[in-house]
C-alpha cells in the first residue's frame, strides 16, 4: 500500500509545477539566446548530433525519444510548457544522447551552454530553481523505473495517461493532444499496441477516459486513479 500510495503522490507532484518566472530571468541576460518557432513533427535535436545548448519550452508538448542501434525508438517523456530539456551539456555531454521532436506546434528558447552556465553561476535564486526543477524530474524518472519493475502494463499505462493529463494539478479531467498517440503510448508503457488498445477500450467502457472531446484528443479522468491504486 505504501508503494501505491507513493505513485500516486508522485503522480500529482509531478504536475504542480511552482509558478517560476522563467522568462523573467532569461530576460535579465543578453545575448546568446535565440526564440524559436516549431510546427508539429520537427526535430529539434537529434541524437549523436552535438550538445551546446539547453531548452525551454514556452509553449506545446515535445517528445524526448531514444533509438537503438537496431532502430527501436523508445519514448523517455513527453514535456509541456514550463519545462527545460538538453541540460546534459552542462554536464559534459558531448552528444546528445535523446532525439527532440515537437508533438504540436511549439515555441522555444534556445540557450546557449556559455550563458546557460553563466546564469547558473551569477545568480543563486536561478540555480536553486534550476536544481528543483531537475530534481522533480529526477523523482518522475525514479517513479517510470518503479512502474516498470514492479507494475503490470494495465497500471502503468493509467499512470502514464494521468502524467500527460497532468493529474494532480486540480480536481478535474484534462484532455491530452490527439497527436500523442497509441503508438506512442505503447513504447512509453512497454508495451504492444494491440494490448494499448485493449485497456484503452476498457478504460473507456468504465468512464475513465473519452474520446469525444473537442479536436479528437482524449479527456482523462480522475476516477482512472483507482486502477494505480488497485491492488
Amino acid at each position: 500500500m505504501a508503494l501505491k500510495k507513493s505513485q500516486s503522490q508522485a503522480v500529482a507532484a509531478n504536475n504542480d509545477k511552482p509558478g517560476v518566472d522563467w522568462e523573467g530571468f532569461l530576460a535579465g541576460f543578453a545575448g546568446g539566446k535565440t526564440d524559436i518557432e516549431y510546427g508539429a513533427n520537427r526535430n529539434i535535436f537529434c541524437q549523436g548530433q552535438p550538445a551546446d545548448s539547453v531548452f525551454y519550452l514556452r509553449r506545446g508538448k515535445v517528445k524526448i525519444a531514444v533509438t537503438s542501434d537496431q532502430g527501436k525508438e523508445a519514448i523517455v517523456a513527453i514535456l509541456s510548457a514550463g519545462d527545460f530539456f538538453g541540460e546534459g551539456c552542462l554536464a559534459g555531454q558531448p552528444l546528445r544522447i535523446a532525439t527532440a521532436t515537437t508533438l504540436t506546434d511549439c515555441n522555444l528558447v534556445r540557450i546557449a551552454k556559455p550563458l546557460m552556465a553563466r546564469m547558473l553561476h551569477e545568480k543563486h535564486e536561478i540555480s536553486e530553481l534550476f536544481v528543483m526543477h531537475l530534481l522533480s524530474r529526477n523523482i518522475r524518472f525514479e517513479g517510470d523505473l518503479v512502474d516498470q519493475l514492479f507494475n503490470s502494463s494495465e497500471k502503468r499505462l493509467a499512470r502514464i495517461l494521468l502524467l500527460l493529463a497532468h493529474f494532480g494539478k486540480e480536481s478535474r479531467a484534462e484532455t491530452i493532444h490527439p497527436r500523442i498517440n497509441q503508438e506512442n503510448l505503447a513504447q512509453m508503457v512497454g508495451t504492444t499496441r494491440s494490448r494499448v488498445s485493449h485497456f484503452m477500450n476498457k478504460f473507456k467502457k468504465l468512464g475513465f477516459v473519452d474520446y469525444k472531446s473537442v479536436a479528437g484528443g482524449l479527456t482523462v479522468n480522475s476516477s482512472l486513479l483507482s486502477v494505480v491504486l488497485h491492488d
